[in-house]
């Protein structure tokens, strides 16, 4: 059995085991012992054979075809975001020679977060690792610098804080999108989920569960000396060269909102604000607060690689 057809047999288990017998129209059964559909129904409702299927999840079978496909998008009720997957993993793209790419940021790009300075802005390939961020991200977010991994960063996250529903969300969020976003083969796809594995029971479960969403909005909890948790919003947008630009944007009126004007101000210079924090006290950081209080100095403007990031990935 192939890489591949191992992925796509494992895919089609554990989406078959999340599909309820009744939601496909078949009766209740109380002695049922098995958890979601059974083989004999999944290949009833995709419209071809048992042993077909059989050989499918096992991984025995040549390339299925498109109609095939088809059928056991309806029957494991995948949506639009499970179907591409599905779809890639079944129909991967022809291979060529392994050799490594260099990902760059281009220079429209480059200004954008230069010049995007109002709000938090860094820039992220498709396995979450960070290529460049501006200063309000970095001084919101201090373990957001190039090199770091947002999933990685997600799971170092306090404890107080990974005990929230918010983050709950989150992480499920950020894994399902590395695994949608993620090619299989990427050598540092495999080395961010072997890391997470191994330490992470939670990272275990939720990467089991083979669910693949593209990243496009939500929340990132944080705490505030002195607030509390703060929702932080964030937005993803798509970027040249197959990158991505998370933006959060708080709006007027909100703590997080609050939290970041004392940012941009504290960046611009000193500043003596009623009620804000003081040069002792703490502000915030993706592993609970950020200790330092507010910045005296202007860093530079943006805080990137001084050479760009390599993949030995065929697929880029």
């Amino acid at each position: 059995m192939s890489p591949l057809s191992n992925r796509f047999a494992q895919y089609l288990k554990a989406r078959r085991a999340q599909v309820k017998p009744e939601d496909v129209g078949f009766p209740p059964d109380p002695g049922r012992r098995l958890s979601g559909l059974k083989r004999t129904e999944v290949a009833e409702l995709a419209g071809i054979s048992p042993e077909y299927y059989t050989r499918l999840e096992q991984g025995r079978s040549h390339q299925p075809s498109e109609q095939v496909l088809a059928g056991l998008t309806r029957a494991l009720r995948l949506n639009a975001d499970a179907a591409a997957y599905f779809y890639r993993l079944a129909l991967p793209e022809p291979p060529v020679a392994r050799r490594p790419r260099t990902v760059t940021v281009t220079e429209p790009v480059r200004q954008i977060v230069e010049q995007w300075s109002d709000v938090p802005v860094y820039i992220y390939d498709r396995n979450q690792d960070v290529i460049m961020a501006n200063d309000l991200a970095s001084v919101l977010f201090p373990a957001i610098v190039p090199g770091s991994n947002a999933v990685q960063i997600a799971f170092d996250m306090a404890p107080e804080i990974r005990e929230t529903s918010q983050w709950q969300t989150l992480a499920r969020t950020v894994v399902a999108a590395l695994r949608f976003h993620g090619e299989p083969e990427d050598p540092r796809l495999q080395e961010i989920v072997g890391e997470l594995s191994v330490r992470e029971p939670l990272f275990r479960t939720i990467w089991a569960d083979y669910d693949a969403v593209p990243l496009t909005s939500g929340v990132v909890p944080a705490y505030v000396d002195g607030v509390g948790v703060v929702e932080f919003p964030w937005q993803n947008l798509h970027a040249a060269g197959g990158l991505f630009i998370g933006v959060w944007p708080a709006p007027p009126g909100t703590p997080a909102f609050e939290v970041l004007e004392r940012l941009r101000q504290s960046l611009r210079g000193p500043i003596d604000m009623p009620g804000s924090v003081s040069d002792q006290d703490t502000l915030v950081g993706s592993g609970g607060v950020h200790s330092g209080g507010l910045v005296r100095h202007k860093p530079e403007s943006i805080r990137r690689i001084a050479e760009p990031v390599q993949f030995d990935d065929p697929a880029l």
